[in-house]
């Protein structure tokens, strides 16, 4: 079992992420430690994943890596990011029974968006 999973953002891009993974994909942000948020990022939970966004000074967006998330409703999530901006990219079939798309948060960093084929 994964506890969460870190991803990178620029520093002071906090509330750009908020804007995404609050504001776009619904998800509560979650307070970091007090010794911790001195280092800046931003933790997010919700829909059974806790994600962390963590400051690389160097900052590179994931391009091929990835969290793989788990979504319950992937039509209307596409609509949202395209709607907002964010490519959106549907799977081929080469994951059975499973639908899927790629898009990237509001740094560049991949996401995949799955759900179980009924």
């Amino acid at each position: 079992m994964i506890h969460h999973v870190q991803l990178a953002c620029p520093r002071g891009s906090e509330d750009a992420s908020r804007s995404f993974y609050v504001g776009l994909l619904g998800m509560a942000e979650k307070p970091k430690p007090p010794v911790l948020a001195a280092r800046g990022g931003c933790w997010f939970t919700g829909h059974g994943v806790e994600l962390h966004l963590g400051v690389e000074d160097d900052f590179r967006p994931a391009r091929k890596a990835h969290p793989g998330l788990l979504w319950p409703d992937l039509d209307a999530l596409a609509a949202r990011l395209a709607a907002a901006g964010h490519p959106v990219t549907w799977g081929d079939d080469e994951l059975p029974g499973m639908r899927r798309f790629h898009s990237e948060d509001t740094h560049g960093n991949r996401l995949e968006f799955l759900a179980p084929i009924d």
